[in-house]
């Protein structure tokens, strides 16, 4: 367990993994900072009203002020402004790029040992700018993106072939958007590849789904994008870092000639410990894997020089 947590964005991301985080006990303490007035205030107050429902001791705080992350172990950061149907992530960087800026020049003074959880979008980017203007060592700051990819795979694989989702693993690579590498060699079902049970042309359809996940839900909801698979995405990453569990899970993590890429962030599978990133794992990629990697991170790459 942590002692503080800091959620910056008391948005639906935000308030649902607050909630998240608190029923599981992750944290002994949880702030919330917003920058519309007493709104995290009020989430914080909500979430605090379910304490005996769900039986958790961790004390959920909300504020207006950026020394309220004083003291954080772990800084998530979900504050930005969403996209819209039609939109991409890349479309809301000239926008998010100057919150975050704002949110890293906070934590440099106010949290300066901190850990840096990036969720808002392009997660890829945005985690490279909090790592260069932070300037702390790359194991401590990284972003969520693979964790739910994979998790959206999984749940398309277990749609398919009515399996149980608990015994399906899959694992998603690149960056957080329509070039997002799903890797169906390296996806089992208790450990039995998933190409024995679902077709070729079935595979492709779940590839596409997958990485076109987050707009199929806006283009749903319509009002919102997706925030409870988000939120259980970045409590399980948590989680790992909590309780030092040593999960192989993928994350955006700065790179330096892992994967034949450096200065660069994008989902790749990580050691997530009580360090943050202790480790990243190179998969042995076949040449079409490689292939849709390096398209993936010239992606990525061409929005990360749109801001340096």
């Amino acid at each position: 367990m942590m002692n503080r947590v800091t959620i910056v964005g008391a948005g639906l991301v935000g308030e649902t993994t607050a909630q998240i985080l608190a029923e599981a006990e992750l944290c002994r303490e949880l702030v919330l900072i917003d920058i519309r007035e007493d709104a995290p205030q009020g989430v914080a107050l909500d979430v605090m009203q379910t304490s005996s429902f769900f039986h958790f001791d961790t004390r959920v705080t909300g504020s207006n002020e950026p020394s309220a992350m004083a003291g954080s172990d772990l800084i998530i950061v979900t504050a930005g402004v969403p996209r819209k149907p039609g939109m991409s992530r890349s479309d809301v960087l000239d926008v998010n790029l100057k919150v975050i800026d704002g949110i890293i020049d906070n934590a440099l003074e106010y949290a300066p040992d901190a850990m840096i959880l990036m969720v808002t979008n392009p997660v890829d980017v945005l985690t490279y700018r909090a790592w260069q203007r932070s300037g702390w060592p790359r194991h401590r700051v990284f972003g969520q993106a693979g964790v739910l990819d994979a998790s959206r795979m999984a749940s398309f694989i277990a749609m398919e072939t009515g399996f149980s989702s608990l015994d399906i693993t899959t694992i998603v690579l690149g960056g957080h958007g329509d070039t997002m590498v799903p890797l169906p060699r390296f996806c089992t079902i208790n450990g039995i590849p998933v190409r024995q049970f679902i077709d070729e042309d079935k595979l492709q359809a779940i590839i596409e789904r997958t990485r076109n996940g987050g707009a199929e839900i806006l283009s749903l909801r319509k009002t919102s994008s997706a925030y409870d698979a988000p939120a259980a995405a970045v409590a399980t990453m948590v989680d790992a870092i909590a309780n030092n569990r040593r999960r192989i899970l993928p994350t955006v993590a700065l790179l330096d000639g892992e994967y034949s890429e450096k200065d660069l962030a994008m989902g790749v599978p990580c050691v997530l410990s009580e360090q943050g990133v202790e480790s990243i794992v190179e998969l042995e990629l076949n040449d079409e894997e490689w292939t849709s990697f390096r398209v993936s991170a010239q992606s990525v790459r061409q929005d990360i020089d749109r801001i340096e």
